[in-house]
């Protein structure tokens, strides 16, 4: 049986002379000619839309890195965020457990080198609980620090921002994990920067030292040069025990105008505007954790209290006023904070203990007599008084 050969592959594919003709005639030179012409201005066209659409990101790139590299730079100010600074911070996740951060508040003025701490305030901020707990320090507080008896804000000026986060955690005995500072002009900057800030304010402000205007009691909106006057004056029976209220009122008021009444699509905007009038370690990627974190906390419900502490004719040593601190109230305040529980701290300098808690809220539904004068009622007395009932 013989064998049957195959047909070969190039045999079996030869296109007849008739078909051929047509694809290859002289008369389809022309077309086919304008199809390639139209591939090759497709590709190029391809090609630079490509180019183009590569340039915009990489330009939008470069500037969003040279946007985020200046708001860096500038919350991070170089003569207040100093590596003695950062070696006394300790390490924390903002967005996720419970930290202490120091705020302060600077009497500088454009122009001046020499400024003294006029505002202490240690915060505790929990953001899975969505709770903050404020606690202010008088500015003229004793310490022993470095072995030297000094006012708590000499720490500053001696030794910047890092001698005042040193003098604090031994004050309070707790390690401070974040640190900002604002001045009396930035604060005016930054307020009229977010269009006022809304605050209930306790007590009518008529104080020649700190405004040529008054301010009435009330709900109201606070433009920069007001909630200056606010923070500022100490014109009443407690002096710096009132104002130290009245800042911790400013404080979370401040806090409910950025987390609550702003946009989460402005907050860059509101960043960038701060970044020139605030100087802080916090990244600008901590920052927008933690106010996400933070975002439609009912400010109202922070826990607030100053040191135990108190002023007066026994507190002067070789000639120089100081408020001395109530050292084991204080251990017992730091421990209930250091918790995540109410401070149950004292809002004068007139009473050890308040008894009771008190919030931010309290604060403004008060007067400063009533806080003076041990008359002061707070949500948490209430709760008791019911209770008891």
């Amino acid at each position: 049986m013989g064998l049957r050969r195959k047909k070969a592959v190039q045999q079996s594919r030869r296109t007849s002379s008739s078909t051929a003709s047509r694809i290859y005639s002289r008369d389809n030179v022309a077309r086919y000619a304008e199809r390639s012409r139209q591939r090759r201005r497709g590709r190029i066209i391809r090609r630079t839309v490509l180019g183009v659409l590569l340039a915009f990101l990489v330009t939008a790139g470069t500037a969003t890195a040279m946007w985020f590299n200046s708001i860096v730079a500038r919350l991070s100010d170089a003569g207040i965020i100093t590596p003695e600074l950062q070696a006394v911070l300790v390490d924390s996740d903002v967005a996720r457990e419970p930290f202490y951060m120091l705020l302060l508040g600077t009497d500088g003025r454009p122009g001046e080198t020499s400024y003294r701490a006029d505002t202490i305030i240690l915060a505790r901020i929990d953001p899975t609980q969505q709770q903050v707990t404020l606690i202010s320090i008088p500015r003229d507080t004793r310490i022993t620090y470095k072995g030297e008896t000094m006012k708590i804000n000499a720490a500053h000026t001696e030794e910047g921002a890092a001698g005042m986060v040193e003098a604090v955690n031994e004050l309070c005995g707790i390690e401070i994990s974040h640190y900002a500072e604002i001045s009396f002009d930035g604060l005016v900057q930054l307020v009229d920067a977010l269009g006022g800030v809304e605050v209930n304010v306790p007590d009518e402000i008529d104080d020649p030292k700190a405004a040529d205007f008054t301010i009435e009691p009330g709900l109201q909106t606070l433009n920069g040069e007001q909630a200056l006057a606010f923070c500022r004056s100490r014109a009443f029976a407690d002096g710096d025990y009132t104002r130290m209220r009245h800042q911790r009122i400013f404080v979370a008021a401040l806090a409910n105008t950025i987390l609550n009444k702003t946009d989460a699509t402005q907050l860059p905007g509101i960043i960038d505007a701060m970044a020139d009038m605030v100087a802080t370690d916090l990244s600008l990627p901590d920052i927008l954790s933690l106010a996400n974190a933070m975002r439609g906390m009912d400010t109202d419900s922070m826990w607030t209290a100053n040191i135990p502490s108190h002023a007066g004719g026994d507190t002067y040593i070789n000639g120089v006023s100081y408020v001395f601190v109530h050292e084991e109230e204080l251990e017992e305040m730091m421990a209930r904070v250091d918790a995540g529980e109410d401070p149950e701290g004292p809002q004068s300098g007139l009473s050890l203990d308040s008894g009771s808690s008190t919030t931010i809220g309290d604060l403004s539904n008060n007067e400063a007599s009533d806080w003076a004068n041990g008359t002061a009622t707070t949500s948490g007395s209430s709760s008791e008084d019911e209770s008891a009932e």
